[in-house]
């Protein structure tokens, strides 16, 4: 058992919350939410909690654990009251994490992939804001009139469902008080009864005058990628969102943006930038399609094998924005051309002419950074790309895979920067290389004093200029390029894992020492 998974342990029997033990471990963000159940079954893990269990009860201190399981016998028992089982969930919800730290925000932008039910979810959401205060106005935006009015009919309709089976729910029988008005249940304009002008649905080609809302929704205004490369669209929807709908959102209002990315300068975008300068209180969630870890946000909406089948056959641009809500400017982008190989340099007889087989290893700094190592060989001024590990996995998996990287192509010298525990990176691959028979690769390391940012900048030129690349690089190592690609010249860049690595490529065209293959 690692550290790590030690201190999860401890910590799990302490909280009883496998995804904040995690977090308190050392696990990255990703890894914390989706993947805990695989710690609490290793065996070694949960034998461990056993014991600080039992030490605890012995203590005659209640664990978590124990809390949890009172409270399920509770919440399963048919006998008890049902107010009684209600609390009792409300009370795990509590203790797991179900529910989210309440946030006062002025402002929420909620980023999603393609079909995952972003107009679903801002419909639910103005049902129950209006069951639960019917004097509120609620004002949604969308894409066009088509959409706005489909929007606003299912609110609708859904409000004004009428009962047909004794066990399917309805509106009703959560919010009984909230009814539409007679007579005034209009496609896009209607009220509830006791009030006046709770809900319009628009679009920017609609009309919201002599409307105030105290919600106001916007659902997903661009239609496709020649509307989000349209700068004079984007700017439409900007000026409708500025001059028209914040005119109309009244005082302690609040603004949801519910959205899939497209561009940096999209409507989340501009919003993002214009709050934030002003200094309104913002709650931004961004949800990506494939997961750090590798797993997919929902598999019942999209597999993995259905999202790399999609991606494939799009721009990596737009496959970055849709999908990882990662946008980037084609414009302010690093590398605007990286060059490719169809063949290794050889001789006339067909042996190799690479001088020199090396790795360079950017190691992780932190649980939601990757490990960037990239194998290449140099001939005369020229650097080769043999196989890159580009990946966010924790060291017990990516030390023993940077070995075998490094045998299976013969590297003579690994260098590997020692700023973030990378001196006992390295310590750990030399032993596992030496484990695979690999007497041959010098592993050497050595702390990066240089500033990050200033050395990929200055050396991006000498990048595209000189290093290589196998033809389907892009389609081999996704992750990694797409990392490298979306780089941005200027601004917040959300990893520059890839790019530092890449750089130190260039900055090292031979081993210390002249250490040949």
């Amino acid at each position: 058992m690692t550290e790590r998974q030690r201190k999860f342990a401890e910590y799990y029997v302490q909280c009883g919350n496998g995804a904040d033990a995690a977090r308190k471990a050392g696990y990255s963000e990703s890894y914390a939410a989706h993947r805990t159940d695989e710690l609490l079954r290793n065996v070694e893990i949960a034998a461990y909690i056993k014991q600080l269990s039992e030490a605890a009860q012995t203590a005659r201190i209640m664990t978590a654990r124990a809390r949890q399981e009172l409270l399920s016998d509770i919440a399963r028992d048919e006998d008890n009251a049902a107010a009684d089982r209600i609390r009792a969930v409300d009370t795990l919800n509590k203790m797991t994490g179900e529910y989210t730290t309440k946030v006062e925000a002025e402002v929420m932008i909620v980023n999603l992939p393609p079909r995952h039910g972003k107009s679903r979810t801002a419909g639910l959401l103005v049902e129950w804001v209006l069951g639960r205060d019917p004097s509120q106005k609620i004002m949604t935006g969308s894409y066009n009139e088509t959409l706005s009015t489909m929007f606003s009919k299912n609110v609708r309709n859904a409000i004004s469902e009428q009962k047909a089976d004794l066990y399917i729910p309805v509106y009703a029988d959560v919010f009984p008080d909230t009814r539409i008005k007679h007579g005034d249940g209009a496609m896009n304009l209607w009220s509830l009864e006791g009030s006046y002008n709770n809900y319009l649905a628009t679009s920017p080609t609609g009309t919201a005058t002599g409307f105030g809302a105290s919600l106001m929704i916007i659902d997903d205004l661009i239609k496709n990628a020649e509307e989000a490369n349209n700068e004079l669209v984007k700017e439409k929807h900007w000026a409708w969102f500025t001059d028209t709908m914040q005119s109309r959102l009244e005082e302690n209002g609040k603004l949801l943006i519910i959205m899939t990315r497209w561009a940096t300068d999209d409507l989340a975008g501009r919003a993002l930038e214009h709050y934030r300068k002003s200094g309104a209180k913002i709650r931004h969630v961004c949800m990506k399609a494939l997961q750090d870890d590798g797993t997919m946000l929902c598999d019942a909406v999209l597999t993995k094998r259905s999202y790399l089948a999609k991606t494939s056959a799009m721009g990596k641009e737009i496959a970055a924005a849709n999908y990882q809500q990662e946008p980037m400017d084609i414009r302010g982008r690093l590398y605007t051309r990286l060059q490719t190989y169809t063949a290794l340099p050889v001789d006339e007889n067909g042996e190799s002419l690479l001088q020199y087989l090396l790795c360079y290893t950017d190691t992780a700094d932190e649980g939601s950074d990757y490990l960037c190592s990239i194998c290449y060989g140099v001939y005369n001024g020229t650097y080769y790309v043999l196989d890159v590990l580009y990946t966010s996995a924790p060291m017990e998996i990516t030390e023993p895979q940077t070995a075998q990287m490094l045998t299976e192509h013969r590297i003579g010298c690994a260098i590997i920067e020692s700023n973030n525990g990378g001196r006992g990176f390295a310590r750990n691959v030399e032993r596992e290389c030496r484990k695979l028979g690999n007497r041959h690769t010098k592993i050497t390391w050595f702390h990066q004093h240089k500033n990050k940012t200033a050395r990929i900048l200055s050396n991006s030129t000498g990048v595209m200029q000189n290093v290589l690349f196998p033809v389907n690089w892009a389609d081999r190592w996704r992750d990694f390029a797409g990392a490298v690609l979306s780089y941005q010249r200027t601004g917040k860049n959300a990893h520059d894992d890839a790019p530092d690595a890449l750089t130190g490529v260039y900055e090292n065209p031979k081993p210390l020492g002249m250490w040949l293959v």
